[in-house]
């Protein structure tokens, strides 16, 4: 009940003097309102990094050879020599065989979601008379389209069958249909293009046309009409052209719920004793994950600081608090006298003016919450990201207004509630 009053005869103390109030606040919202804005914009920033690295395949496994390094040799008399180190290329020999990958994905088939596997056939050109549109042929695994984005405009993806069976068909781009069906996506699908790779012609029926990414295939210094672009066909396809049989790398596309540095450890444990006795190549694995982690470590240390310099505004509000209750006090020094000659205790004149300074900060930091979200979202909506503010910062800056508000009025607070009441009656 007390605690009401005080607080009654805060918000009525304040409503008195509306502009002294304001600017007494003015330090604690500035400073609060940077803090949230800061942490808000940090917050929609690295929300924005890691949902990109995790559209890019932040949680996937890449796997393949790595050349083991040169043993030394011992003479007898100790001495060890080696020499010069050399640069190895593997062979379809070194490679991943179906059986590894089969067993692999039998042994973790709960961890894995797909394998995604590729073979590069060639750059060559689709000709039709006098047209060509220039093609980079890469055989792919059905996995391949589970790891990598790519948006069919018409037709269809690969059956399984297709697969299975290496059936020569094959995925355009829109671009490569602009030079040869003159942008007709509905006549490319279903026909046959002659793909001419390395002087030999293949026969491909087209059965699918994929939206053609500029931005996820880098600068291309060459005019639309000369652009290279991937065509795209079965793996077992592919490994017929190009007489292979193994993988000499691949990509897991890991499940939800896995920790991709743990597996990525286990999955070169897995496939180290296939390679026991390979005296050139070990089989490597790692993972994007670690990336992510550290960049988002770095964006949120930088927030922190940032944050933290910002913070100081709240210091420099709060002793504009003390020097306004200061103030304050000695206007009412008459007010603390008759209080106390009617019998007031020191506690009670303390909570007094604590419980104002609280109630000064506490809607200045209310005040300053409600800028710096609109702010923080302001600011996240002008770099391109989704807003995202933190539910913690906010707590955190109203806890910490409010113990801002507690410190720096305890000392006017028990200024006033250690005054003489005689001298206090006596002020003028």
């Amino acid at each position: 009940m007390i605690i009401y009053e005080n607080i009654r005869l805060a918000l009525s103390g304040l409503a008195a003097n509306k502009m002294r109030a304001l600017l007494t606040m003015l330090g604690i919202i500035i400073g609060i309102a940077s803090v949230i804005a800061i942490m808000t914009v940090g917050n929609s920033m690295t929300t924005s990094v890691s949902d990109s690295m995790a559209s890019m395949g932040a949680n996937n496994i890449t796997v393949g050879l790595q050349q083991k390094a040169d043993e030394e040799e011992s003479t007898e008399e100790g001495l060890q020599f080696g020499g010069p180190p050399r640069r190895e290329t593997a062979e379809d020999e070194d490679g991943f065989t179906v059986e590894m990958l089969e067993n692999y994905c039998e042994t973790y088939r709960d961890s894995i979601q797909a394998i995604s596997a590729s073979e590069d056939v060639g750059s060559g050109q689709i000709v039709e008379g006098s047209l060509y549109a220039n093609v980079s042929v890469t055989g792919t695994s059905l996995g391949y389209f589970v790891a990598n984005s790519i948006d069919i405009l018409t037709g269809r993806f690969f059956r399984e069958r297709e697969f299975d069976d290496g059936v020569r068909v094959a995925l355009i781009s829109d671009l490569a249909v602009d030079n040869i069906f003159g942008g007709d996506k509905e006549t490319a699908v279903g026909s046959q293009v002659q793909v001419n790779v390395g002087d030999k012609y293949y026969s491909f029926t087209v059965v699918g046309i994929y939206e053609y990414d500029q931005s996820a295939s880098g600068f291309s210094s060459s005019s639309t009409k000369d652009t290279t672009t991937q065509m795209y066909i079965p793996l077992k396809t592919a490994k017929e052209l190009t007489h292979t049989e193994n993988y000499l790398q691949f990509t897991v596309v890991t499940t939800t719920g896995v920790d991709a540095d743990t597996f990525t450890e286990t999955t070169e444990n897995f496939f180290s004793p296939y390679y026991r006795n390979n005296r050139k190549f070990e089989p490597s694995a790692f993972s994007m994950s670690s990336m992510v982690e550290e960049m988002t470590s770095m964006l949120g240390t930088i927030t922190l600081a940032i944050s933290v310099i910002a913070g100081i505004a709240l210091l420099v509000g709060g002793i504009g608090v003390m020097n306004i209750m200061l103030v304050s006090i000695t206007e009412r020094t008459k007010e603390i006298g008759t209080r106390k000659a009617l019998g007031a205790p020191n506690s009670s004149i303390r909570l007094q003016f604590i419980v104002e300074s609280i109630v000064i900060c506490l809607i200045g930091g209310i005040i300053g919450i409600v800028l710096g979200v609109a702010l923080g979202m302001g600011l996240a909506n002008l770099l391109g990201t989704s807003a995202s503010p933190s539910v913690q910062s906010i707590v955190l800056s109203l806890t910490f207004s409010m113990v801002i508000g507690l410190f720096f009025g305890y000392y006017p607070a028990n200024k006033a509630a250690k005054m003489n009441p005689i001298e206090a009656l006596r002020y003028e």
